[in-house]
């Protein structure tokens, strides 16, 4: 298993938020998208909508334990909020390793002060954290290229354009329904299949109107119990 988180904002960049029109309103700003991916499979097992701090990390962690039946070795990114999170969703029941990357200094010029990438990484260094994790697989780099494929998969996620998420919810809606084409409709090109049917949780390929129908169905469902409510 691996982990990493992704950036993204809704409706205003957090440090122009005191000054928008969308100052009192909490749900912009930075926004993040935690995943857990499964290497083997590229299944993404687990996402979650929020912020980068330990309440997620640990909402996180509880979600996705509870979604596995086995002992796996997790790898996280060196991002502190996973240690605790990681220790009281699985205690001791689990290889646990992170992967901390080592950066060089940061260039001096305006143009690098302005950039979104980090200084270049010069390294990295595994720590274990809980168990034997193996060490040739301490890795994030398929929850990096994850990462890689929703910004290219969904606009919201680009980079300085403005097709960002303008309300929470219609983020949430759109990384949801990413999160089922990823898994079910997109044949990823080194398995030549599906990441559900690498995993052996689906035996057929999926299509966009298997997911409109699942929407429909859903939709018609939320209906009726606001009606009867």
């Amino acid at each position: 298993m691996q982990c990493d988180e992704i950036w993204s904002f809704v409706a205003v960049k957090q440090k122009n938020r005191v000054t928008s029109k969308r100052a009192t309103d909490p749900t912009a700003g930075d926004c993040w998208t935690w995943t857990a991916i499964e290497a083997q499979s590229k299944l993404l097992i687990s996402y979650l909508i929020g912020s980068r701090d330990a309440e997620y990390a640990l909402i996180l962690m509880d979600d996705l334990r509870d979604r596995l039946a086995n002992r796996v070795k997790l790898t996280t990114d060196g991002h502190k909020a996973y240690l605790q999170a990681v220790e009281e969703a699985f205690g001791a029941d689990i290889d646990y390793s992170m992967l901390i990357k080592l950066y060089g200094e940061p260039p001096s010029s305006p143009e690098a002060a302005r950039r979104y990438s980090p200084s270049d990484c010069v390294g990295t260094r595994t720590e274990k954290i809980t168990g034997n994790p193996d060490p040739k697989h301490v890795s994030t780099s398929y929850a990096e290229r994850a990462k890689l494929t929703m910004r290219m998969a969904m606009r919201r996620f680009t980079r300085l354009t403005n097709a960002f998420s303008k309300k929470l919810d219609n983020h949430a809606h759109m990384v949801a329904l990413y999160a089922l084409w990823y898994n079910f409709v997109r044949i990823h090109k080194t398995l030549r299949m599906t990441p559900a049917m690498a995993a052996g949780i689906e035996t057929r390929l999926w299509s966009m109107e298997d997911v409109v129908v699942l929407i429909d169905a859903r939709s018609a469902k939320v209906s009726g119990e606001t009606l009867v409510g």
